[in-house]
Order: C-alpha cells, then sequence, then structure tokens
C-alpha cells in the first residue's frame, strides 16, 4: 500500500473534496455552510481521496471555530487519523450523523469509521448532542403566560445569570469550561458567543415573574446558517417549575416574529428535561451530534 499524501485545497482544486463518497449525507446537511476552500484538507492514496475534513468558522473569523465534516473511506482509518494530526488547526471535531444511525448497520459502520480515526489522532468524545430543526408545519408553541419578558442592555446582567445557571448545569461544554477556567470562564465564553453571532445584540432577554423576581434568560440569535436557539436558561433557585418550556417558547415566537423560517436548536443528549421540552414544543429531531476535543 502506497503513503498517503495529505494536500490543502484552494480554489483551483476544490472539486477534489466532493470525490469522496458521502453515505452519512453530510453534503445535504451543510447546504447552507460556507466552507472556505483554503481551510479544506484531503488525503490521497494513489490520487484517489480516502479522507477529507472542512474546517469551519463565521465570515470574519481568522481561524476555524471547529471541524464541521470529515469522512474516511471503509479501512482509512490510519489515513483519516494522519489528516487530522497534520492539520494546523487543533479544534472541536463535530461529526453530525442522521437520527438513529446506530440502528443502520451501513450508517453505524461508516460512523465507527470516523470515530476510530478522530480517537487515534488523539481526540476523545466530550458529549453526543440531538440536533433540532422546527419549520412552520410543526405549529407554534402556545405561550404559557406566566413569565414577562423584558431587553436587558447590560451585558453584567447575563453574565451574573450566566455564572448562576453554570453553578447547576447538565451541558457538557459549560462543565468543561467551569473545570478548566471556573464560573467566570463558562459564563465568559457564552457571552462571547452571543456577541460571535450575527444576530442584533437588543434580542437577549431576560423572563421575570409578574412580580418583577428574575427567573432565567433567552437568546434568540442567528448563526452564519440561519436563525437558532442560542440560549435557554433557567436560574437554580426558580427550578422545578417548567419555566424551561416558557422560555423555549418565548424564544421560538420571537424568531417568527422576525422572518425566521426554520429554527435549528441543539441539547445534549443527557440533558432530558430539556429534551423533553423541544419534544413538547414541536422540535422535531433531524440530526445528532457527537463532539470530539483534541486532547
Amino acid at each position: 500500500m502506497t503513503d498517503v499524501v495529505i494536500r490543502a485545497l484552494d480554489t483551483s482544486d476544490a472539486d477534489l473534496f466532493d470525490t469522496l463518497p458521502d453515505p452519512l449525507g453530510a453534503r445535504e446537511g451543510h447546504r447552507l455552510t460556507r466552507h472556505r476552500p483554503d481551510w479544506k484538507r484531503v488525503a490521497l492514496r494513489d490520487g484517489r481521496v480516502v479522507a477529507r475534513g472542512a474546517w469551519w468558522g463565521g465570515p470574519d473569523d481568522t481561524e476555524p471555530v471547529n471541524l464541521n465534516w470529515f469522512d474516511v473511506a471503509d479501512g482509512e482509518e490510519e489515513a483519516g487519523a494522519a489528516l487530522l494530526r497534520s492539520a494546523p488547526w487543533q479544534v472541536e471535531l463535530e461529526l453530525n450523523l442522521p437520527a438513529g444511525w446506530r440502528d443502520d448497520p451501513a450508517l453505524r459502520t461508516a460512523a465507527e469509521t470516523r470515530f476510530t480515526a478522530a480517537r487515534t489522532a488523539g481526540y476523545e468524545l466530550l458529549v453526543e448532542r440531538l440536533l433540532y430543526r422546527w419549520t412552520p408545519d410543526h405549529g407554534l408553541p402556545d405561550r404559557p403566560g406566566r413569565l414577562v419578558f423584558r431587553q436587558e442592555s447590560d451585558d453584567a446582567v447575563f453574565f451574573d445569570a450566566l455564572r448562576r445557571i453554570h453553578s447547576a448545569t447538565l451541558d457538557a461544554h459549560a462543565l468543561m469550561a467551569v473545570e478548566e477556567g471556573g464560573l467566570d470562564r463558562a459564563a465568559q465564553e457564552e457571552l462571547d458567543f452571543f456577541h460571535w453571532c450575527p444576530s442584533p445584540r437588543e434580542w437577549w432577554q431576560v423572563a421575570c415573574t409578574p412580580q418583577g423576581e428574575p427567573v432565567g434568560i433567552h437568546i434568540p440569535a442567528h448563526n452564519p446558517s440561519g436563525p437558532c436557539i442560542g440560549f435557554i436558561g433557567v436560574l437554580p433557585d426558580h427550578r422545578g417549575h417548567g419555566y424551561a418550556y416558557d422560555l423555549l417558547t418565548e424564544c421560538t415566537h420571537f424568531l417568527v416574529d422576525h422572518g425566521a423560517e426554520f429554527i435549528a436548536a441543539a441539547t445534549d443528549q443527557g440533558n432530558f428535561p430539556m429534551a423533553a421540552n423541544f419534544a413538547k414544543a414541536g422540535f422535531p429531531v433531524v440530526k445528532e451530534r457527537l463532539n470530539f476535543r483534541p486532547v
């Protein structure tokens, strides 16, 4: 077997990226994603693409924020690992898979080939997530009407709320940030993401009881691919009353009122309460995501 050649692509040979089969439907999943040709890399054996990766970031980012398209041909796990190890960016790997992929032998084999390549390259699984996509045919969920929502221009209010929310969280990324840098880091990472989104800062809202006591926050957002549920969070001392559903329905209505024709969302598979709220609000699971991180 000949050695693998790793190549970065550019506009002149970007079509090489499309020569590898797509058993997991990544192309359709990324139809709204803009990948830069120079952030794409391929592994070739005898001139044939046997692994590929497309790193991704926002339009103003100077470096990728993640690797969200990674494919490996059958039996080419080592080539896939070499592709990952040779990349100049060691960022989180997102593998988006069809919902229920474990129940389909062909999909499961294709997925596990990618998992093996990632682990061989030194990546470890951080979390499995559920990806949702709401469209108008699912119907707008009714607002419970228990809370009052208001804009808040002071980032310090959101920072304080995020610190409190992440002091007792099921979110794996937040837990990792807390472990590595404490609650301040976890809160700041969320704020940085909200500011990174191209949606208006004025959309951020605080939820209160009719008496004016803060209950939580919600962030309707647009990421570079479109409208999304940016963040839903209930303060710890107000949990147990189902307020996350109130926040989710308000966030959904807000985005629709601002022209959204679809709404993307995600939650960790282990966050059973939030997954139940998405189901109740009419958000179907369309894909599953496995997040791997370099270690």
